[in-house]
C-alpha cells in the first residue's frame, strides 16, 4: 500500500485510474442499462433484470461488511500523493466497487458474450484504481472480485432456476 501510495504514476495512468475510478460510480452501469433497453434484444429484460438483482443484493451485502469490518482506508492511513478522489463511505472492506463492477460484468457477459472483453476490462481497470488511489488495499479489492462474481453467478441461477432466462 505505501509504495502504491508513494508511486508517482504518469499522467496518462493518473487519468485512466481517475476515469476507471468513476465509471464505477455508477455511470458506467446506467448507461449500459439505456444502451441494452434500447437495441438488447429479446433478452433485455433477462439481462437487465439479473444485473439489477446482482448490483442491489451486492449493495446490501458490501454495506453489511463494511460495518462489520470497520477496515479504514488506505487514504485515512497515508494520505495519497496525487489523488484528489475522495472516499464514498468511511471503510474499505470489501471494495463496492470492485463487487459491483464485476456482477455486472459477469451477468452481462452470460447474456451477450461478445461484450465479455470490454466489460472485464472496464471491471479490471475500475478494481486496479481502488487500489492506486488510495481507497482500499489489495485484500478488499480481491474480495470484491470474489463475491462480484458470486453475486452474478447466483443471480443467474436464480433467475435461471425462475425461467426467466
Amino acid at each position: 500500500m505505501r509504495r502504491m501510495n508513494r508511486w508517482r504514476a504518469p499522467r496518462w495512468v493518473r487519468l485512466w485510474m481517475i476515469l476507471a475510478t468513476r465509471m464505477g460510480d455508477g455511470w458506467l452501469w446506467y448507461g449500459l442499462g439505456v444502451m441494452l433497453l434500447i437495441d438488447g434484444g429479446p433478452q433485455k429484460f433477462s439481462a437487465l433484470g439479473a444485473a439489477a438483482f446482482a448490483a442491489l443484493f451486492g449493495i446490501f451485502v458490501f454495506k453489511v461488511l463494511k460495518r462489520l469490518s470497520h477496515r479504514p482506508r488506505p487514504c485515512q492511513l497515508e494520505p495519497h500523493c496525487w489523488s484528489k478522489v475522495l472516499p464514498p463511505d468511511r471503510f474499505s472492506f470489501p471494495s463496492g466497487h470492485t463487487m459491483t463492477a464485476f456482477s455486472i460484468a459477469l451477468v452481462v457477459s452470460y447474456f451477450y458474450p461478445s461484450l465479455e472483453g470490454p466489460l472485464f476490462f472496464l471491471a479490471i481497470s475500475i478494481a486496479v484504481s481502488r487500489i492506486v488511489l488510495g481507497m482500499h488495499f489489495l485484500s478488499d479489492v480481491l474480495a470484491g472480485m470474489v463475491l462480484g462474481v458470486a453475486l452474478g453467478c447466483a443471480s443467474i441461477t436464480t433467475f435461471a432456476s425462475l425461467g426467466w432466462i
